[in-house]
C-alpha cells in the first residue's frame, strides 16, 4: 500500500523494519514559547539572589519565623519557574503512527509549550502546560472506535483506548486528518464514513 500524504502536507511517511511510519510534526510554539523561557531565565536569576539573601539573613539570626515561611514559599515558586523554563525550552517530538500488520503503535510525541487562556480550568491549563506523552499499541478491536468527528471548530480524529479518548494528529490540518482517517480505515478495513458525533 503506497501512502501519499496530501499535496503540501507536512506529514511524512518513512519505514522502520518494513512497517510504514506516519510522522505528524508538532505545531510551532511560536515566539511566545521563547519569550516565556527568557522571562523565566531572568526571573530565576533574581530568585537565586533573593533566596541567597534570605538564607544569609536567616543564618545570621534575623527575623527567623517570617524568613522560614518566606523561604518555603519562594522555594515552591522556584521549582514551578524551573518546570516552566524546562517546558518552554524542551524540544518537540513529532507524533507518529507505526502501521503494523495487526494494529498501530501510536506515540503522541511532545508538543511545544502553548499558552492557553480563557475558559480553561486550572486542571486543564496544567495539563496543557505539562502534557503527558502517550505511547500505546492499538489493536484492530480498538481501531474500530476510530472516528473523524465534526465539531464547531473543525474535525477531530479520535480513538478510544479503554476509558480514555485519544485525539490523534491535533496539529495536522483538517485535510491531513481526513487523509489519515481514510488511510487507516482502508488499511485495517474500518468503516470509512466519518463519524458525525461531536
Amino acid at each position: 500500500m503506497i501512502l501519499n500524504p496530501p499535496n503540501g502536507s507536512k506529514i511524512s511517511v518513512t519505514t522502520d523494519g518494513g512497517d510504514p511510519v506516519i510522522v505528524v510534526p508538532q505545531a510551532s510554539g511560536g515566539m511566545m514559547r521563547y519569550f516565556v523561557g527568557l522571562f523565566m531565565l531572568f526571573w530565576l536569576g533574581g530568585w537565586c539572589f533573593a533566596f541567597g539573601s534570605a538564607v544569609s539573613d536567616l543564618s545570621s539570626g534575623k527575623d527567623g519565623g517570617f524568613l522560614v515561611f518566606w523561604i518555603g514559599g519562594w522555594t515552591v515558586g522556584g521549582i514551578l519557574a524551573t518546570l516552566f523554563l524546562y517546558r518552554a525550552l524542551r524540544p518537540t517530538v513529532p507524533e507518529s503512527l507505526r502501521l503494523r500488520v495487526n494494529g498501530v503503535i501510536y506515540d503522541s510525541g511532545v508538543p511545544p509549550l502553548q499558552m492557553q487562556f480563557g475558559d480553561t480550568s486550572g486542571k486543564d491549563a496544567w495539563k496543557s502546560f505539562f502534557p503527558k506523552r502517550t505511547r500505546v499499541e492499538l489493536d484492530r478491536r480498538q481501531l474500530q472506535s476510530l472516528r473523524l468527528r465534526e465539531t464547531e471548530t473543525g474535525n477531530r480524529l479520535t480513538v478510544d483506548v479503554n476509558a480514555e479518548r485519544l485525539e490523534i494528529a491535533r496539529s495536522a490540518s483538517e485535510v491531513e486528518r481526513e487523509w489519515l482517517f481514510q488511510t487507516l480505515a482502508k488499511r485495517y478495513s474500518l468503516p470509512s464514513a466519518p463519524g458525525a458525533v461531536a
